[in-house]
């Protein structure tokens, strides 16, 4: 694919002969006039927002998962410039699809739509349309089914919610039906059939998913926080996260159909996720779009928060990287906070970076974004850089030994060391005052960093145990030892705090306004920061569809991936390795009490690393250093943090 789209002209091209210019040059066509909305590069906000065009239509697909005999069909939400309706100027739509438009809302300020008696849409969540549609763009708020306005049941992740998004692409280009309220046909003929795809959360999920169909007309997508397999998202290499709040539950949390019409569907979901024994199957299969990856023809521009505890890390990493197998045109942005989008983290910059990208890929307006650095991430606190790439030019993948004196480095180790689990160790407690005794916990420390060390990528842990028991849960995470200012992403708010200040970003309306409350950075200083954790089910450990129960006294190794990550430590900071058995603060741990054995020897930390020229990775090291450091989260700020996950999705 090219990552430089064609420009759409006003009117045809004009062949003329090579003869025909020497005898009548003046007969050659004029260049086509640029509409208003563009100059030069970009677009310009020229068009009345609070004229535009407002509508709904209802988007037949050929899903019937309601059973009720009838095409489910999906509303679509409207708003697009008049002036450009009237000119017969056809202009590409922005699309946010969503479940969340009634039952919960979208963006920092949990926005909803707003319809007029008459039914007629007349607020719009986020800023999208605001800014946007000025500038000549359509914007369209798609219902999930099952959702909202929408029929058909929502089926999380599903076939139904896949295809059903789809299905309003295709309608923009001229491939589907769709109809107003009154069941007069719709009919988009107002558009380039150009469409880019937006949204945090499940929606930059269905971005996902739907690019990953290979859709004619989706020429962009910008997932943002957003899930890349749905097993992931529930589980970490068999070990579940909850049984509870499964995608059974999570569809009738966004229901907007009558209970007793999706409750067979439900039902089917409960069935389908296989809690007992958190195995890959069908169902999950099903909900993986990484696979798919192949398929995809749309450009990609990916946010995500590098502490996010909601859609781990893991999600945009592995369908990054299998992207960049396709050479699918792509950009990046990491930010320090969690579950959060950068309109909320970086604003302005956000706003413009993203103005560019839609200009670029949807109006076919050759500015720089695409010569740009790839990566944009932040270090610290509002300290940001940009790279050519992600993970980091050059960075490989360096086996870390763990020693028997508790030690992290280049070393081979040797030795046994013993585990024995304890399902009411906290995080807090695991990655605290490393030096000392705790039951239930094993620390591993390297020597203070003789250099910069820059991690980048996606870390493994490889274990050689032996256990007493059929299975047990494995836990380690990777710690940064040192004083520092850092972003405060356990406590509410997930690294932000809204002011009571507002700015605003488009043109208003009496009934949607463009303006939204502004935000700053939530920072502490803390004694360490956990960079990323990493979970499996012991019997998982060799296949995610068949596990096999462990055999006691039987040696086994391991191998499981740690969330994605990156960042520079300073030197003099201290890397951490901190291993347990059940997790309970993040996992519904498969506890059983077991006991773990260690091979040091055929043990190791796989870490991603990029090394300036004449560094050394790591520094030598016999003895663990001395450290005082103390987790700075409080029990309250560790469980509001976690409760994010299941309460607020979007």
């Amino acid at each position: 694919m090219s990552s430089r789209p064609l420009r759409r002209v006003a009117s045809a091209a004009v062949l003329i002969s090579a003869s025909a210019l020497v005898v009548a040059p003046q007969a050659a066509a004029a260049p086509s006039a640029e509409p208003p909305h563009v100059q030069g590069t970009r677009t310009v906000p020229v068009y009345d927002y609070a004229d535009a065009i407002r509508e709904s239509v209802w988007v037949t697909t050929n899903l019937d998962n309601d059973r009720d005999g009838v095409p489910d069909k999906v509303a679509v939400d409207l708003v697009r410039p008049r002036e450009t309706a009237r000119a017969g100027v056809k202009i590409p739509v922005i699309m946010d699809a969503s479940p969340y438009y009634q039952c919960c809302g979208r963006g920092n300020e949990s926005e909803l739509k707003e319809y007029a008696d008459d039914g007629t849409v007349t607020k719009f969540p986020l800023f999208y349309d605001n800014y946007f549609v000025p500038r000549g763009y359509a914007f369209a708020a798609v219902d999930f089914n099952g959702t909202s306005r929408s029929t058909g049941c929502g089926d999380v992740g599903g076939r139904e919610e896949i295809l059903g998004t789809k299905a309003v692409i295709d309608w923009l280009n001229g491939r589907g039906r769709a109809s107003y309220a009154d069941g007069t046909p719709a009919r988009a003929d107002w558009t380039t059939g150009k469409v880019g795809m937006i949204g945090k959360s499940w929606d930059g999920s269905v971005a996902n998913g739907v690019a990953a169909t290979g859709v004619e007309g989706l020429e962009t997508i910008v997932p943002i926080s957003a899930i890349s397999s749905w097993y992931d998202y529930y589980r970490d290499n068999g070990a579940l996260y909850t049984a509870d709040f499964g995608p059974a539950w999570l569809s009738g949390y966004v229901n907007g159909r009558p209970p007793e019409v999706c409750q067979p569907l439900r039902d089917e979901l409960l069935a389908g996720s296989e809690n007992a024994t958190g195995n890959v199957n069908d169902f999950w299969a099903e909900r993986n779009f990484v696979p798919d990856a192949r398929k995809v023809k749309a450009s990609v521009f990916i946010s995500h928060g590098i502490n996010d505890l909601n859609v781990e890390t893991k999600h945009f990493a592995q369908w990054w990287d299998a992207l960049a197998e396709r050479g699918v045109p792509r950009k990046i942005w990491l930010g320090q906070p969690g579950h959060v989008d950068p309109f909320d983290f970086r604003r302005a910059e956000w706003v413009s970076t993203l103005h560019r990208w839609f200009d670029y890929w949807l109006q076919g307006l050759h500015n720089n974004v695409m010569r740009e650095p790839m990566a944009t991430i932040e270090r610290a606190p509002d300290v940001w850089v940009n790279e050519s790439t992600w993970p980091a030019r050059g960075a490989f993948s360096l086996p870390v030994s763990l020693g028997s004196e508790g030690t992290l480095g280049l070393r081979p180790g040797h030795g046994i060391e013993t585990i024995v689990d304890d399902p009411e160790l906290s995080e807090r407690e695991a990655v605290s005052d490393p030096n000392a005794s705790v039951p239930g916990r094993s620390v591993f420390l390297s020597a203070p960093l003789s250099h910069d060390l820059r991690i980048s990528g996606t870390p493994t842990v490889t274990l050689r145990i032996r256990v007493d028991k059929p299975t047990t849960e494995l836990s380690a995470r990777l710690v940064d030892y040192g004083t520092a200012p850092r972003i405060n992403y356990l406590a509410s708010g997930v690294g932000v705090r809204t002011l009571a200040t507002e700015s605003c970003w488009g043109a208003s309306t009496e009934d949607d306004d463009a303006c939204y409350r502004d935000t700053v950075k939530n920072v502490t200083t803390s004694d360490l920061a956990v960079l990323t954790r990493g979970w499996v089910d012991a019997a998982h450990h060799d296949s995610l569809t068949s596990p096999r129960p462990l055999r006691p006294g039987k040696w086994y190794t391991v191998t499981w991936r740690l969330h994605a990550h990156d960042a520079v430590l300073p030197a003099g900071r201290v890397l951490g390795l901190v291993l347990t058995l059940s997790d309970s603060d993040f996992t519904l741990p498969t506890t059983t009490g077991a006991t773990v054995d260690v091979d040091l020897r055929r043990s190791r930390l796989n870490l991603p690393v990029s090394l300036r020229p004449g560094a050394t990775a790591l520094p030598d090291v016999t003895v663990a250093p001395r450290i005082s450091a103390e987790a700075p989260a409080t029990p309250e700020e560790r469980t509001a943090a976690r409760e994010d996950r299941w309460t607020t999705f979007r």
